[in-house]
């Protein structure tokens, strides 16, 4: 295990990499409860998307950490699903089941992109500019995230968004953040899992004295069982053939667009925050980590699920210390005993891991000191993406603002020759995804 995921030449330790494993299967053990909940508004059955939910993500994490060797888990996006329930099938009409064949040839797409090294070219056209800036709007979004998912941000129709009430919950997560960043400054090993376990211990009494839905108490207080079986009846109920029809090919592009380009700022993001990065300064081991995100998507339409993609919540496990594939190896095999065990998921409220998600946006933004902001044709094309992540609450939103900005600029400023052919092809493909939209 010390060689072949490479622990010393990484500088870390079989310790660390079970602790950064356990802290991003927490960060992301909510996607096991909240895909169920949005794809079965599309008409399909809770208890078997939720065991699909856990097939996609146990295989891809594995994946991603056996032959990717990243830290990095996989798990159906969310958006993703969103576009799934509330665009293909309850907006256009496509039923679920050619809706789940559609996810499974983006996967197909996906698959033939990767293997040509179509995929990896992509990503490599990227400026390094726009890379430094994805990374830290992605973290200024998980840290929008964890904002909300505390409700200390709400929505606010006066001002779009606010401050929200000091409630009991809001307070346990401000204890929560504070505990946490503490043991993060006194470089506490684990600081991160013991910040989720703290506030997930705090919220205990939220639901016995309050009796506030969604926290630990009210959870424990309200169980139908702790064990629930399996669901695989959702297992190669796609339409293979009616999602090859001309009229679901715009449904096709829109997850290949979404997806493709979700799970590349997300490998540019985390590779250049925590500097998990080649000899050439590229996201390391990447056509191995696009081709394990192609199969995610691929197993998700088999299995029952929006397609996979990888998750920005794996920054929670880096910044704990993750550094090599056994981390996602350790949160991957976390997933699997909830093929029995999902309601134990729900004793670990939002606000436990609403910290975590706050402080790693604090390590995520620090290439942004990389920008040369005096450079205006570089300075706002980066600026601009790096907002729009969390403002649109979009990544692939930014991506395209930045990536078009950016174009422009360099043209009409007289600088085309910065303008690479690849870059071209992904503003071609930005502007198809604004007018399919």
């Amino acid at each position: 295990m010390q060689d072949y995921f490479e622990l010393k030449k990484n500088n870390t330790t079989l310790q660390t990499e079970v602790v950064a494993g356990v802290s991003s299967f927490l960060a992301t053990a909510y996607i096991i409860v909240v895909n169920p909940s949005i794809l079965s508004q599309a008409g399909l059955p809770f208890s078997g998307v939720l065991t699909a939910t856990i097939i996609v993500s146990f295989f891809s994490s594995l994946m991603m950490g056996l032959y990717a060797k990243n830290p990095i888990l996989v798990a159906p996006g969310m958006g993703l699903n969103a576009f799934f329930t509330y665009s293909a099938v309850l907006g256009l009409g496509v039923p679920w089941p050619v809706a789940l064949g559609a996810v499974f040839w983006s996967g197909v797409v996906f698959l033939l992109l990767s293997a040509f090294n179509i995929r990896t070219f992509i990503l490599l056209a990227i400026p390094r500019t726009l890379r430094y800036a994805i990374a830290a709007g992605i973290g200024l979004f998980i840290t929008l995230i964890g904002f909300a998912n505390a409700r200390f941000i709400v929505s606010n129709p006066a001002t779009i968004v606010g401050l929200g009430e000091l409630t009991p919950a809001v307070l346990t997560f401000l204890a929560g953040l504070l505990v946490t960043a503490v043991l993060l400054t006194r470089r506490v090993k684990g600081a991160i899992l013991f910040g989720i376990l703290f506030t997930t211990l705090a919220a205990y009494p939220l639901g016995r004295w309050w009796g506030l839905d969604g926290t630990a108490a009210s959870t424990l207080v309200n169980w139908q069982g702790l064990f629930s079986s399996p669901d695989f009846s959702l297992l190669l109920r796609l339409d293979f053939v009616n999602s090859l029809q001309w009229a679901i090919v715009p449904v096709i592009f829109a997850f290949v667009f979404t997806d493709m380009f979700d799970s590349i700022s997300t490998f540019v993001g985390l590779a250049e925050a925590a500097n998990l990065l080649d000899e050439h300064g590229e996201p390391r081991y990447v056509k191995r980590s696009l081709l394990t995100d192609a199969v995610a998507t691929t197993l998700a339409g088999l299995a029952g699920s929006s397609p996979g993609t990888a998750y920005i919540e794996s920054a929670v496990g880096i910044e704990a210390g993750g550094r090599t594939g056994l981390t996602a190896v350790v949160g991957a095999l976390l997933f699997l005993p909830f093929l029995f065990l999902a309601p134990l998921l729900s004793m670990i409220p939002a606000i436990a891991t609403a910290p975590a998600l706050v402080l790693v946006g604090v390590f995520m933004v620090r290439p942004v000191t990389k920008i040369n902001w005096l450079q205006l044709d570089d300075a706002i094309p980066a600026f601009l993406a790096m907002v729009l992540i969390p403002f649109a609450y979009s990544i692939t939103q930014g991506i395209i603002w930045g990536f078009l900005s950016w174009t422009l600029l360099k043209v009409l400023s007289g600088k085309r020759k910065e303008v690479s052919l690849a870059l071209l092809v992904i503003d071609a493909f930005c502007i198809l995804a604004l007018l399919l939209a």
